[in-house]
């Protein structure tokens, strides 16, 4: 029994080990490009098509990020970014987890087809649907504002099936119990599962939020005012006469990624709970 402990032991450790290497190969693999972009964005345009290329540089300078800063509205994409990304998310949150409450906590006649089409939902990309989203939102009016970004993620698939499978899992005697005591499914939506499903709204908040900020095709297309672009869209027309200018494309790509890297660093926590308690793998 003992050889056998100590054999399991060590390979327990020899796994560990494995894993830990695997991971921070991984983990070089991913850092790669974003330390390409600080370093090119830290470097000086002659430079950076200078053959042959190299790392490091002796003229490191923030002279790219101070262009950038001059001559884009960078800080109105900013706070476009924000915004957008903020009413997302709340708009999403309210729409979605009722949805999902209302699928998982209530029996109707449909809710087995309901539920299908959104597991269907799962496996269209947002690609095909920017032709019948762009004829909506003309014919709502709603080009060139705010709501054309919002509304059409407002009922995402995913996040309705992470507030379902986690409304799913919530013990019935509280549903139970609140019927018999005279709550409204609302009261029972509202009182009861929304303040025991943190871990979810945190999940698809963080989602929502870094798929809003990442987001490049759809406001491409609904948003034609320099003023009202986003992030993403506005690196697109960082250019000059002669071409893309490297540094300070990089640059606001620097600045862009920093928010979701914030982010990421405050909620991962939150991420990892929503993740493990939603049951998804």
């Amino acid at each position: 029994m003992a050889t056998n402990a100590l054999d399991y032991n060590g390979r327990s450790r020899a796994f560990k080990t494995f894993s830990v290497l695997v991971l921070a190969v991984f983990a070089i693999i991913w850092a790669i490009p974003l330390l390409f972009a600080v370093d090119t964005s830290l470097k000086p345009e002659g430079e950076i098509a200078a053959k042959p290329t190299s790392w490091w540089s002796s003229n490191f300078s923030l002279d790219a990020y101070q262009k950038v800063i001059d001559n884009t509205p960078i800080t109105t994409w900013y706070l476009n970014s924000l915004i957008i990304a903020v009413l997302t998310v709340v708009l999403t949150l309210v729409v979605t987890s009722m949805i999902g409450f209302a699928l998982a906590q209530t029996r109707f006649a449909g809710r087995g087809g309901l539920i299908a089409l959104v597991l269907a939902g799962l496996l269209i990309p947002g690609q095909i649907l920017v032709l019948p989203l762009y004829q909506i939102v003309h014919g709502m009016h709603l080009l060139n504002t705010y709501w054309a970004m919002v509304l059409p993620a407002a009922a995402a698939p995913v996040a309705v099936f992470i507030f379902e499978s986690f409304f799913s899992g919530l013990p019935r005697e509280l549903i139970d119990a609140a019927r018999i005591d005279g709550a409204s499914w609302f009261g029972i939506y509202w009182r009861v599962c929304l303040p025991l499903c943190r871990p979810a709204i945190a999940a698809v908040a963080i989602f929502t939020f870094v798929t809003s900020w990442n987001n490049f095709l759809w406001p491409l297309l609904a948003l034609s005012n320099v003023d009202q672009m986003t992030i993403p869209v506005g690196m697109a027309t960082v250019s000059g006469g002669f071409g893309l200018l490297y540094a300070q494309l990089m640059a606001t790509a620097v600045l862009g990624a920093l928010p979701l890297f914030v982010v990421f660093l405050l909620f991962q926590r939150h991420i990892v709970q929503g993740i493990a308690g939603t049951g998804i793998k």
